[in-house]
Formats: C-alpha cells, structure tokens, sequence
C-alpha cells in the first residue's frame, strides 16, 4: 500500500500527447456538473481464525460454464463478507492451506525457516512478496502433462520485500540498516529473494504440500547469471555493460509481477516497478551531457533521476561487482567499463522452462521495455500469427499488443525445444500500442522506426529499432497513444477471445489536467472518503476494461472496447461513480490481478488496495462476464475551469450478483495476486502477498504490534513475522473452484 518511499508508485509520463481523442471527447459547455456522493458501507469483522468460511453454496445445482461438473453451477457459492480479520476468508464448504511460504527450502540440506531473521541460503528458499503464478503438469514419467491433477510445477513470481526504510526488515534479525552504506550481508538476503522460484507440488489423499528435495525446484534471482538477451536489442549498444561487452546478456531479473504462460508450454514472467533499485549520481545528468541527451531522456521517462535515491541501498554494499551493478552513473571510459546502460537491460517479459533449469532465461526485447505485468495471449489459430496482450503498470501508461511475425504451427503446442521454440515466435514480430477513441471503437498503433512520428521525435532521437523497442514509453509518447489508469494485469476469455485489462486506479487523473483529464475509458473523476477523513482523489478504485478484435485474427489493428465492471463501494453515487450498479456483496477497490480460469470459464478478479482498506482487507471476486457492448453509453458531467466538462463512456451490463460475487477476503495488510488450477479446476492456487505490510520497522521486535502475523496464526511454520505465502483451496464436495 502506498507508503512515502513507494518506489512501486513510479510515475513519469509527462508527455503532452492528448489522452484518448481528448480533442474530439472532451467537450467543454455551459452545463452544470452532475455530482454523487461517496459512503461507506457496514463490515461484518470475523474471529481471530488464521482461515475461516463463511456463507453457504454445497447446494446441487446445474451446471453452467466451459469445463464444468454437470453437477455444478458456476458461481453457486454464497458470497463472503467484507473482512478486517486476520485470516483467509473463504466461502462455506472450502478448504484453503498454506503450503508455500517465504523462506521454505528448495533443497535437500536446507534448514527448516525459523523466521526470526537469523535464516540465510536464500538462494535455496522460496522468495518474498509471491505474485503472479502459473501451473505445469507432471507426469508420473517426469514429463510435461497437460492432464496431471495431482502433480505439478508451480512457477511463481517473488516481486519485492517489505520494507519501510530501505531495510526489508523482517528479514533481518534486529530489523536491519536504514542509513547507508548498507551491510553487505544483509544486501546479499534482499537480492536474493527476490525473482523467481519453481517448485514441484504434489497432492497425496487430497492434501497438497510441496516436494523440497524435488530435482526440479530452483530459483532465479536479482543476479542469477547468464539471463540472455533476445530480439532486436541483442547485441545493440544499448545493452553494453562491464559484465556484457557484446551486450547478449545481463544478471538475474527482478520485481517480477504478472506472468502467463505460452502455447508452447514455457513461463512468461514480467518485470514491473525495477527502476527504483538502481542508483545514479547527482552529476550523472551533466555528465551524459545534458537534460536533452537521449541517456538522460530515457532514464527519467522510466522513473530515474540523477541524485534519486534507491529503494534499498543495494549499490553500497561493497566494491563487488555484484554491489557495483546497481549503481548506473556514467563514468569518464567506454560502456564496457561501468554499468551506465544497467537499467536497459530490465522492463522485459522474460521467457523462462520451468521444466529445464539447464536452459538460459531469455528477455524478449521485441515485446518492448516497461514496467510489464501479465502477458496474455490471444487464442493460437493454425496459420495465423500469435499475440500477446500486456499493460504498462504506472499511472498514464499505456496498453500493448504484439504480433509475432511466424504463423502458429500446431505442432509447436508439443516442442522438443521449449525455450527454442520461443525465440521463433517472440523474437520477430511488430510491437503496437492502443489509443482508444471517444465512439468506443480504437486502433492499435505499430511502434516502428518507420514511422515518421517515432523516426522524427523531437524529445527523443531514436536511433533504430532495438532503440524504439528499449524505449517503447518514449515511442508511445511519439504516436500519441492513450494514457489509461495504471494498466496493470490482463488476461483472454477463453468462451470469445475478447480481451480484460485491470485499470487499477489513478491518483493523477484529474479535470483541469492538462495531461490527464478525464476521458471515455477513464472517464471517472471523484472522491472517496476513507476512515471519515482521508481523501482519496482521481480515480481511488478503478475498473476493468475489455475490448473486442474488429478482425479475425491476432493481426487485427482496429478494436471494440467498453468497461466491464467500475470499482466501487456500494453506497457510492450510482450516476457517477457506481456505475455498475454494485452491491455489498460484490463491490471493491483498485482490481490487479486477472486471471480466467481454463477448467471453467469463471473469471478471478484480485485487488491490491488502498482506498478501500477502512471497511475490507483486499479481496479476490468471481465473475461470469458477458460480452463487449452488452451494455450502453453514459455520459458523465464535470464542473470544469471552462464550463463544464461531458464524457461519454461505454459501460457493460451491470454484472448483477448472480454473476460477480465476492469469493475471498485477505489477511491483514495484504495483496492477493497470482492464481491458477489443475486442469480439472478442482483446485486453485493463490498467493497472499505482504501480509502486515504496515508494520513499522520499529516494531521488529515486538509480535504483539505486528498489522498480521499470518500464516503463523493459521498454524503455518514458525514465528511470528508475516510471510507472503501460496494457498491452494479446494472444495470438500470434491467439486470445481466456484460451484
């Protein structure tokens, strides 16, 4: 949640080009404003229970859905409350267990976690913050399967650490150095847990545990080596460091966020707020030689200043190498002899075999460089190319579509080269990004050195195309493409294809913006109260757009879109902010991730909070959503410096609670993020993220003023600290997830 040092909060676009047809859309007249207040709404506070249900829904029923028991309908559970408790909160007749957690060994000899900040071996134990998270089958041969249901790979994204100061505190015994230089070996515990880690799970008579002498767990982390570098960036001077003088590869990779997984079976995991880890000196600007250098231009359009500081110290560890690298500043030699071009070689969609450690992770440069959450790909097609759908997760980014430029094989979904096969369809190709218009209709721009609006940028002098790539914010910026409210997860309907983005919330959207004005798929602008008092401005809770291909095909450049569901509280204005009519058993705040379910079609919807957080810890809702245009246009009114000002946007048909319902409710302080299920959808896994993220650093040493001491308290290993954790929940009936 936000916090002063929130390096998660990078906010950087301060391009001038107009928001979404704004010249067209944003008419100002003589009309009035039409205003809607904002309430609160009762919370219903549970025991002290580490994992509690509550509600109904074991009733036989028919079925509905893809992938469904025939004695089973969808959504056929009861909703659960809004919760402030420390517990996972889940329906009645489920069962959710921990099984998962940071600091877990992944390694024959590594000592049980005594989570007291003493535990080292990070290496070898699970990460911290778990995030997104995809499933791969195991056979009892040892192979990739597509049917096990009882056995698996999780591969799971580990994308920060608690922190308050600097410090990830709870990692370290006495909290740990908030003043520089930070202790090496306590810089060594923070690099080490975060990345990425796949462990292998197994149910045995129904109960799920993880396998810790499995051959294949393993880890990457912030400075795994050897991580190569793919696509057109390969080799560009762009990538030139002192440890890659020929600019093919880079150390580990980091805050990882979103993933998805490819047709071909390999796991994509997206890199998302890493600028804030590097370190460039105050003079670094002049040095470079200037405010309009194109280093200096890059660097702060991807949250960088000279003289900023980094989120954890890290570059002061020591003289090392592996403390060196995460300090960017220019020095007076070559590329080659200092890490001046260190943060281009992160902001990438990394392709990676969970079933092979021996293969090098790769970063897939045509995909473009920002701060990546999920990567979605559109239904594969004999004979047409694949794409891949993704946002840029700050506030006035942009959403990106790929096209790669090999036609799918239907052979490949069964590659005897996994990792192979993805240099052939994500390493050529054309990157787009999309501007919506005010008609509800929007196209999807190619951002290539070919275009004269990119080749003749005045901000920016790209140099080729591995240059637009690296720098796709830039190049964005060049096209005028749309900034939306912080774009961050975004996943297929498997039922038609169309396309869902998390619009998570935007504190900037504002309207007598210059830049970043209300619009038609950001059209709310408002305030919502929090704990009587707290203002929350823009738009505090977000919404969850969708858009439809015009075209058949992956390679369409034109797209329907409207907004499936706004968030907000129930008892908030229905004309201007409640405008999907929500009510107390399915209304939230700030919606993440995304993710759609392969077994049943449902689609789970997570929140990452803070607007909201007086009345509910963050949550996870299921949704059966219908179609793009199922709705109607609205138009919303705003009192304006000019006169006022009108938005029309395009708005789903209000879920109702048959079809959008509250499923889960998080522990204290927590994030929930990342899902998904054996094939059969008898059971999901989920991660809770941060739990007792609001702790202060001062309290290390007192349990007592923990903000959450889950999973401990849920009878989960030992001590007190809060740990980030996976969850699998299944159904005591033996039914799928969400009947």
């Amino acid at each position: 949640m936000s916090k002063s040092n929130d390096f998660n909060d990078e906010n950087s676009n301060t391009s001038a080009n107009p928001t979404f047809d704004s010249v067209l859309q944003a008419r100002l007249s003589r009309r009035g404003l039409m205003r809607g207040g904002v309430g609160t709404v009762g919370v219903s506070l549970l025991g002290g229970m580490g994992l509690a249900a509550c509600g109904g829904g074991d009733d036989d029923v028919v079925a509905a859905g893809s992938g469904a028991k025939a004695d089973a309908k969808l959504l056929g559970f009861t909703a659960v409350s809004k919760s402030l408790a420390d517990s996972v909160v889940i329906p009645a007749g489920y069962t959710a267990s921990v099984i998962y957690a940071l600091g877990d060994p992944l390694k024959t000899g590594v000592a049980a976690y005594k989570n007291d900040g003493t535990d080292t071996d990070y290496e070898n134990r699970a990460g911290d913050h778990h995030d997104g998270m995809e499933w791969f089958g195991l056979g009892t041969d040892n192979k990739p399967s597509a049917t096990s249901t009882t056995r698996g790979l999780l591969a799971v994204n580990h994308e920060a650490t608690t922190d308050e100061t600097r410090s990830s505190f709870f990692l370290h015994a006495d909290g740990g150095t908030t003043t520089l230089p930070r202790p090496a070996a306590e810089v060594d515990k923070e690099t080490a847990i975060h990345g990425i880690s796949v462990v292998e799970v197994k149910a045995t008579n129904g109960k799920w545990a993880t396998v810790p002498d499995s051959a294949f767990n393993f880890r990457l982390t912030s400075l795994s080596e050897n991580i190569q570098i793919h696509g057109p960036a390969r080799g560009n001077a762009l990538m030139v460091t002192k440890y890659s003088n020929d600019g093919t590869k880079t150390r580990g990779t980091l805050n990882n966020c979103g993933t998805g997984k490819t047709p071909w079976g390999t796991f994509l995991t997206g890199e998302e707020n890493w600028a804030g880890y590097f370190f460039r000196s105050a003079t670094d600007d002049t040095t470079r030689g200037g405010a309009t250098a194109n280093s200096v231009v890059s660097l702060k359009r991807y949250g960088r200043n000279a003289g900023s500081a980094s989120r954890h110290g890290w570059e002061t560890g020591g003289v090392d190498d592996k403390y060196a690298r995460w300090n960017i500043s220019q020095g007076v030699g070559a590329a080659i002899e200092d890490y001046r071009n260190e943060l281009n070689t992160f902001g990438y969609i990394v392709e990676i075999d969970a079933y092979d450690k021996t293969k090098a992770a790769r970063k897939r440069t045509t995909l473009g460089r920002f701060a990546h959450e999920s990567a979605a790909f559109g239904k594969p097609v004999v004979g047409q190319p694949l794409a891949v759908y993704m946002g840029d997760d700050s506030r006035g980014e942009y959403i990106y579509k790929f096209v790669s430029a090999k036609t799918w094989v239907a052979a490949d979904a069964n590659p005897t080269d996994r990792i192979t096969t993805g240099d052939a369809y994500l390493d050529d190709g054309k990157l787009y990004v999309a501007k919506f218009g005010s008609d509800g209709k929007g196209t999807w721009i190619e951002l290539s050195i070919a275009n004269p609006l990119i080749a003749n940028y005045a901000t920016y002098d790209f140099a080729d195309q591995a240059d637009v790539l690296v720098n796709a914010r830039l190049a964005a910026d060049a096209v005028g493409a749309t900034k939306m409210d912080r774009p961050e997860w975004c996943s297929t309907n498997i039922a038609n294809g169309e396309v869902y983005f998390t619009l998570t919330n935007n504190s900037n959207r504002a309207i007598n913006s210059a830049t970043m004005p209300p619009d038609s798929a950001n059209p709310r602008v408002y305030t919502d109260i929090k704990n009587s008092s707290s203002a929350q401005n823009g738009n505090p809770n977000g919404h969850v757009l969708r858009l439809k291909e015009d075209a058949p095909g992956n390679a369409a450049v034109s797209f329907t879109w409207d907004v499936y569901v706004f968030g907000a509280e129930s008892s908030a204005a229905p004309g201007t902010v409640n405008l999907s009519n929500l009510t107390g058993d399915q209304d939230f705040s700030s919606p993440d991730g995304l993710v759609f379910s392969p077994a049943t079609g449902i689609m789970w919807i997570q929140t990452d909070d803070g607007a909201f957080t007086d009345v509910t810890n963050c949550m996870m809702l299921a949704a059966l959503p219908g179609t793009v245009g199922d709705g109607a246009k609205k138009t919303l009114t705003y009192a304006a410096t000019a006169g006022t000002l009108t938005v029309d946007t395009y708005v789903g048909k209000a879920p109702g609670e048959d079809n959008l319902k509250r499923f889960l409710v998080g522990p204290k302080g927590s994030e929930i993020t990342g899902l998904c299920e054996t094939p059969d959808g008898k059971a999901i896994f989920v991660n809770i993220q941060h739990p007792g993220e609001s702790t202060a650093q001062a309290d290390i040493a007192t349990p007592a003023k923990y903000q959450s001491q889950w999973p401990s308290n849920a009878g989960y290993g030992a001590g007190q600290r809060p740990r980030s954790a996976t969850i699998v929940i299944t159904k005591n009936d033996g039914g799928v997830i969400g009947s």
